[in-house]
């Protein structure tokens, strides 16, 4: 179940004019310049943009695989354990965050190329 760091990274370089900003412990990714998502290695967590009520239902199912990071501007973000999800959901976690952020042109222009079989 657990997804390796190098997917994780690839599933990331997947998505549309993602920048990084590399800091001592962690890696940051925006679009655009709206942040939206971290990378700790040393953990082997992620913190993703959210809606809050994702937030919210994410924690409240799983909360050994997710927990509340912080909320901002309306978003609840998340730190996503990599040992404890599956690579289709942390795929689909990964676009949400990266489309919240995005303009609606950048969105339109890449929607998620698969068909989701869902968490819940």
């Amino acid at each position: 179940m657990a997804v390796p760091d190098s997917q994780f990274l690839r599933m990331i370089d997947r998505l549309a004019e993602v920048e990084r900003a590399e800091g001592r412990d962690y890696t940051s990714f925006s679009v655009r310049g709206k942040r939206f998502g971290y990378y700790w290695p040393r953990t082997k967590t992620t913190g993703l943009k959210q809606t809050l009520s994702e937030q919210e239902a994410l924690v409240a199912e799983r909360p050994d695989v997710f927990e509340v990071q912080f909320t901002a501007g309306g978003f609840g973000w998340v730190v996503v354990y990599l040992q404890g999800v599956e690579a289709d959901e942390l795929s689909e976690l990964v676009y949400e965050a990266w489309r919240l952020s995005a303009p609606e042109d950048l969105v339109e222009a890449n929607p998620l190329k698969r068909v989701s079989r869902g968490r819940r």
